[in-house]
């Protein structure tokens, strides 16, 4: 080596070592996910908070967004002034990829049951962002309880079978051609590909597919049409391959005047098909948008 560059090296080493050290310190702090069991914690932390009213037990960044029901709200109003205990069932989709813990739980307000959906994201192993959704039964007194959230759903929290993952991208067009089946009243002209055990089920009743004899088969008949269906991935677990979807079916004069279906609705898929489907919905105004990111 010259002399001209051992007298760089000297003069720089010192600075460059700090360069280093920096990195290490700071930008390791900036880079520092959460893991599934961080992320699956930072839920069980939101919903403890949540019975105990009390959002300060969270690890919140100073800048955290809260919604319920699509619409702004200062974290500790909505929900978290009226319910009082947890009820029995959690679904969870967990995405590592973005950083997003999501859930599907029921609670109650006095003897009024409430289904839950819950996305939370996570930076810095602080929670930025709560974007939620309730639905509590006794504001539909035509609609009936759930019957089928007692014990947890059959597939949903199963390994995805070896070999049989998929790539992130093509779980999200998987769960996407049920959104097209729905825009176009057809689940056969949308290539919507269901597993011979497949199922529906909307808060907390089977409605299609295995498990109901009485209920209509996966692929139909008598679909109607949604024709304005909108759709946002709200996360993607790609372990355990399920796809959680936000979804505005559009005004179709079904669901009270000038009045959609919103749902969060969750497809376990592996294998190039879907295998269970659970939503949690409600209406609200047709006009209703997520305005959170999507996750794709």
């Amino acid at each position: 080596m010259n002399r001209f560059l051992q007298a760089v090296q000297r003069k720089f080493a010192p600075t460059a070592g700090l360069l280093v050290l920096l990195a290490m310190t700071t930008g390791g702090v900036q880079a520092q996910d959460c893991n599934r069991a961080c992320l699956t914690d930072m839920i069980t932390k939101y919903l403890d908070a949540l019975a105990a009213h009390d959002p300060s037990q969270l690890p919140l960044a100073a800048d955290v967004r809260f919604t319920e029901d699509s619409r702004e709200l200062k974290l500790g109003e909505g929900l978290w002034k009226t319910v009082i205990r947890m009820g029995g069932f959690r679904q969870d989709y967990i995405d590592l990829k973005k950083q997003i813990a999501a859930a599907h739980v029921n609670m109650f307000e006095a003897d009024t049951q409430v289904l839950h959906s819950v996305v939370l994201r996570v930076a810095n192993q602080k929670i930025t962002g709560i974007e939620t959704q309730v639905y509590r039964f006794k504001d539909d007194p035509t609609r009936k309880p759930p019957d089928s959230l007692d014990k947890p759903l059959v597939g949903m929290g199963v390994p995805v079978p070896a070999g049989q993952r998929m790539p992130r991208a093509e779980m999200i067009r998987v769960a996407l051609t049920y959104t097209e089946g729905l825009r176009v009243g057809s689940f056969v002209e949308a290539k919507t590909a269901f597993a011979k055990e497949a199922y529906r089920m909307e808060n907390g009743r089977y409605t299609a597919g295995e498990g109901c004899p009485s209920c209509p088969p996966m692929l139909g008949p008598g679909i109607h049409r949604h024709p304005d269906i909108k759709a946002s991935v709200a996360a993607v677990d790609e372990e355990e391959g399920s796809v959680l979807l936000w979804m505005n079916f559009g005004d179709t004069h079904m669901y009270g005047p000038d009045n959609a279906l919103v749902t969060f609705e969750a497809f376990k898929i592996w294998g190039g098909e879907i295998h269970a489907i659970n939503a949690f919905f409600r209406f609200l105004p047709k006009e209703t948008t997520r305005d959170w990111p999507s996750a794709e």
